[in-house]
């Protein structure tokens, strides 16, 4: 559960560091180099919660196999790239293998919840944010280390062996399904389960919601008003969505349960605004630290340290309390007293300064994660927790889509300390918004529906 969930994240993490080795490799800019970020997220964010709904349905055993094996073969595809088209290519099947680890992992949690009678897995659940944030933090250590031995490649080469043991464990340890319980074993009455399947998905759902989703985040990849007509095209598959969803007997996305849902609908948003801040900082400084102040990929890797140990330490704290309306006010306390710091940052700063900005960061990076995903838990229908949790993740990632796009606008050619403080102002606007929404929030504390218990 643990090494399939932290697949995404590692990927995620790790190409900060060589986006500038790739770029002097293959003779392309940041802002072409920006779509390898980009494309990962493009993928996992629509496929995070049709695996998530295709998990509710089927279990989690088959979903995390067949998508865990894709995860093999794309690092062996980045690992053989020619070109930075072939490249991309392999972030995005990146993003779609990545897609069944957390939601399965969720789906899990749950499941052995309700055998056991233990409605709050604390333990299990904060080891899954810790394991998630870990490698999150460590990803760009861990990537400047294989890059100074081994050359950019290693870091898609990983996921060979990473993805074989998470299969291997998979098939030894995933429950299998009940073949009574099988949603296409039977013919009924002259009628398939087979159509009754489909039904249960809502395909049509799911190519409307792919639609919107696609258009938005290539509207927001690269922002500029000649596009738009993809933000047109957005609206108007998300009109078609929404008119779908209410209509279908069983939907993909039952709007009017998630519309009355607030508690629910105010984590997506809190997740959105937290990890433009959160990736701003792990791509646009991290970048930085290389082109704008001269770290190697490793010695860049090495200046996030703090960042990772205050993290698992603060983790492992506020772990013990399933309350979340003090770990997110400190979260976004902790977001804007660093991006203030940053924009003190410039090519002559002391090298005590950067590590500063790392350990300021390692309290929202500590607290965030945890607070966000035991709300999604708490406060989602149990019968869709992976879907749920797989919604959690697409919000965060149209999240770091902005990021990414910030990112690019903020450096265009060079990453240098006027991008950087320019990216800081973003951020810094995403950080106000996060605590806005919390202190705000009237919903914190109370029961979000559906039997669920108080998520603070």
């Amino acid at each position: 559960m643990l090494l399939g969930s932290v697949l995404n994240p590692i990927n995620s993490t790790i190409i900060a560091v060589a986006l500038v080795p790739i770029g002097r490799a293959l003779g392309a800019p940041a802002s072409q180099t920006a779509w390898l970020v980009s494309a990962l997220y493009l993928a996992t964010s629509l496929g995070q919660p049709v695996v998530g709904r295709l998990i509710d349905v089927f279990g989690p055993r088959r979903l995390f196999l067949l998508s865990t094996g894709l995860v093999g073969v794309a690092g062996v595809v980045g690992a053989l790239a020619p070109d930075l088209g072939v490249l991309i290519g392999a972030r995005v099947l990146l993003g779609f293998g990545t897609c069944a680890g957390y939601p399965a992992a969720m789906a899990l949690v749950r499941s052995e919840a309700e055998r056991t009678g233990r409605d709050s897995p604390g333990g299990v659940l904060t080891a899954l944010a810790v394991a998630n944030q870990t490698i999150a933090v460590v990803g760009p250590l861990l990537g400047g280390l294989l890059i100074a031995v081994s050359g950019w490649r290693t870091t898609f080469a990983l996921n060979v062996p990473l993805a074989v043991a998470a299969v291997l464990l998979g098939l030894l340890r995933l429950p299998k399904p009940d073949p009574e319980a099988e949603p296409a074993a039977r013919i009924t009455g002259g009628t398939t389960r087979r159509e009754s399947l489909a039904a249960r998905l809502d395909l049509p759902g799911m190519g409307l919601f792919a639609a919107m989703l696609v258009s938005l985040l290539l509207f927001l990849m690269n922002l500029h008003l000649r596009d738009w007509y993809l933000l047109a095209l957005a609206a108007a598959a998300g009109a078609a969505f929404a008119v779908r969803e209410l209509r279908a007997a069983t939907p993909f996305i039952d709007l009017r349960v998630l519309g009355g849902n607030t508690p629910l609908l105010a984590t997506y948003g809190r997740a959105l605004v937290a990890y433009v801040v959160a990736y701003s900082f792990l791509y646009g400084f991290t970048q930085w630290t290389e082109e704008g102040f001269g770290l190697t990929p490793f010695h860049a890797g090495l200046a996030q340290i703090p960042m990772f140990l205050l993290a698992i330490g603060v983790s492992i704290v506020s772990g013990r309390s399933t309350s979340v309306r003090g770990k997110l006010l400190l979260g976004a306390a902790g977001q804007i007293v660093a991006c203030l710091v940053i924009l003190m940052l410039g090519g002559d700063s002391p090298l005590w300064m950067l590590l500063l900005v790392a350990l300021i960061f390692g309290v929202p990076q500590g607290l965030n994660n945890l607070a966000l995903q035991n709300s999604v838990y708490f406060q989602a229908d149990p019968e869709r927790t992976a879907s749920s949790a797989g919604l959690l993740r697409t919000f965060a990632y149209i999240g770091s889509m902005v990021a990414s796009s910030a990112t690019a606008a903020s450096f265009g050619q060079h990453a240098d300390t006027g991008g950087l403080h320019r990216l800081a102002w973003v951020m810094l606007g995403a950080g106000v918004l996060y605590l806005l929404l919390t202190l705000f929030d009237r919903t914190l504390g109370r029961a979000a529906g559906h039997g669920t218990r108080a998520s603070a």
